[in-house]
Protein backbone atom coordinates (compact mmCIF):
# COMPACT_ATOMS: atom_id res chain seq x y z
CA UNK A 1 0.00 0.00 0.00
CA UNK A 2 2.73 2.47 0.99
CA UNK A 3 4.78 1.38 -2.00
CA UNK A 4 1.93 2.08 -4.45
CA UNK A 5 1.36 5.51 -2.87
CA UNK A 6 5.07 6.29 -3.25
CA UNK A 7 5.01 5.11 -6.87
CA UNK A 8 1.96 7.31 -7.58
CA UNK A 9 3.68 10.34 -6.00
CA UNK A 10 6.84 9.78 -8.04
CA UNK A 11 4.83 9.35 -11.25
CA UNK A 12 2.93 12.58 -10.56
CA UNK A 13 6.16 14.47 -9.90
CA UNK A 14 7.70 13.13 -13.12
CA UNK A 15 4.63 14.22 -15.10
CA UNK A 16 4.76 17.69 -13.54
CA UNK A 17 8.44 18.14 -14.42
CA UNK A 18 7.91 16.84 -17.96
CA UNK A 19 5.04 19.27 -18.59
CA UNK A 20 7.13 22.16 -17.22
CA UNK A 21 9.96 21.25 -19.62
CA UNK A 22 7.56 21.14 -22.57
CA UNK A 23 6.08 24.52 -21.61
CA UNK A 24 9.56 26.04 -21.35
CA UNK A 25 10.41 24.86 -24.88
CA UNK A 26 7.17 26.42 -26.15
CA UNK A 27 8.48 29.86 -25.16
CA UNK A 28 11.87 29.48 -26.79
CA UNK A 29 13.14 29.55 -30.36
CA UNK A 30 16.61 29.06 -31.79
CA UNK A 31 17.42 30.73 -35.10
CA UNK A 32 20.31 31.94 -37.23
CA UNK A 33 21.04 35.52 -38.30
CA UNK A 34 23.15 35.79 -41.46
CA UNK A 35 23.95 39.52 -41.39
CA UNK A 36 24.84 42.28 -38.93
CA UNK A 37 21.72 43.87 -37.45
CA UNK A 38 20.92 46.32 -34.68
CA UNK A 39 18.54 45.36 -31.89
CA UNK A 40 17.86 47.30 -28.71
CA UNK A 41 20.58 49.77 -29.72
CA UNK A 42 23.25 47.06 -30.03
CA UNK A 43 24.83 45.78 -33.24
CA UNK A 44 24.94 42.01 -33.31
CA UNK A 45 26.94 39.82 -35.65
CA UNK A 46 25.72 36.87 -37.65
CA UNK A 47 25.40 33.62 -35.74
CA UNK A 48 23.06 31.32 -33.87
CA UNK A 49 20.77 32.98 -31.32
CA UNK A 50 18.05 31.91 -28.91
CA UNK A 51 14.98 33.99 -28.13
CA UNK A 52 13.08 33.28 -24.90
CA UNK A 53 9.89 35.11 -24.05
CA UNK A 54 7.57 35.56 -21.10
CA UNK A 55 4.24 37.29 -20.77
CA UNK A 56 0.52 36.84 -21.06
CA UNK A 57 -1.10 36.58 -24.46
CA UNK A 58 0.73 37.71 -27.55
CA UNK A 59 2.51 40.74 -26.00
CA UNK A 60 5.71 39.46 -24.43
CA UNK A 61 9.17 40.42 -23.17
CA UNK A 62 11.89 38.70 -25.23
CA UNK A 63 15.43 37.98 -24.10
CA UNK A 64 17.92 37.34 -26.90
CA UNK A 65 20.87 35.05 -26.11
CA UNK A 66 24.04 34.19 -28.02
CA UNK A 67 25.32 31.08 -26.28
CA UNK A 68 25.04 31.85 -22.56
CA UNK A 69 25.41 35.62 -23.07
CA UNK A 70 22.31 37.82 -22.91
CA UNK A 71 22.45 40.16 -25.90
CA UNK A 72 19.25 42.18 -25.59
CA UNK A 73 15.85 42.35 -23.94
CA UNK A 74 12.91 43.95 -25.72
CA UNK A 75 9.13 44.06 -26.01
CA UNK A 76 7.61 42.06 -28.84
CA UNK A 77 4.46 40.47 -30.15
CA UNK A 78 4.20 36.73 -30.88
CA UNK A 79 2.11 36.04 -33.97
CA UNK A 80 0.88 32.58 -34.91
CA UNK A 81 1.59 31.76 -38.57
CA UNK A 82 -0.64 29.48 -40.71
CA UNK A 83 2.28 27.25 -41.70
CA UNK A 84 5.72 26.56 -40.24
CA UNK A 85 8.52 28.86 -41.41
CA UNK A 86 10.58 26.84 -43.93
CA UNK A 87 13.90 28.38 -42.80
CA UNK A 88 15.23 30.85 -40.27
CA UNK A 89 14.59 34.41 -41.41
CA UNK A 90 14.52 37.93 -40.05
CA UNK A 91 12.76 41.13 -40.98
CA UNK A 92 14.77 44.35 -41.10
CA UNK A 93 14.35 47.99 -41.91
CA UNK A 94 17.00 50.58 -42.71
CA UNK A 95 18.06 52.65 -39.70
CA UNK A 96 18.83 56.37 -39.90
CA UNK A 97 22.56 55.62 -39.99
CA UNK A 98 22.23 53.02 -42.77
CA UNK A 99 22.36 50.03 -40.42
CA UNK A 100 19.80 47.22 -40.56
CA UNK A 101 17.34 47.38 -37.66
CA UNK A 102 15.83 44.03 -36.60
CA UNK A 103 12.03 44.16 -36.80
CA UNK A 104 10.98 40.50 -36.86
CA UNK A 105 12.26 36.97 -36.27
CA UNK A 106 10.90 33.94 -38.15
CA UNK A 107 12.38 30.77 -36.55
CA UNK A 108 12.63 27.88 -39.03
CA UNK A 109 10.25 24.99 -38.39
CA UNK A 110 8.03 27.02 -36.04
CA UNK A 111 4.56 28.37 -36.71
CA UNK A 112 5.25 31.76 -35.17
CA UNK A 113 6.90 35.08 -35.77
CA UNK A 114 8.33 37.50 -33.23
CA UNK A 115 7.49 41.10 -34.14
CA UNK A 116 9.71 43.54 -32.21
CA UNK A 117 8.30 46.53 -30.34
CA UNK A 118 4.77 45.16 -29.79
CA UNK A 119 4.05 46.06 -33.39
CA UNK A 120 1.20 44.42 -35.19
CA UNK A 121 1.95 42.16 -38.14
CA UNK A 122 1.16 44.93 -40.60
CA UNK A 123 3.41 47.46 -38.89
CA UNK A 124 6.52 45.78 -40.28
CA UNK A 125 5.55 46.59 -43.88
CA UNK A 126 8.81 48.47 -44.43
CA UNK A 127 10.77 45.44 -43.32
CA UNK A 128 11.52 42.61 -45.64
CA UNK A 129 12.14 39.08 -44.44
CA UNK A 130 15.56 37.84 -45.46
CA UNK A 131 15.12 34.15 -46.07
Amino acid sequence: MKLSRLAMTLASAALLFASAAIAADANKATFRIDQKVTVDGKTIDSGKYTAEWAGEGSNVQVTLHHGKETIATFAARINQEPTPNPDDAIGTTDGPDGSKQLTAIYPGGKRLSIQLGNSSAGAADASSPSR
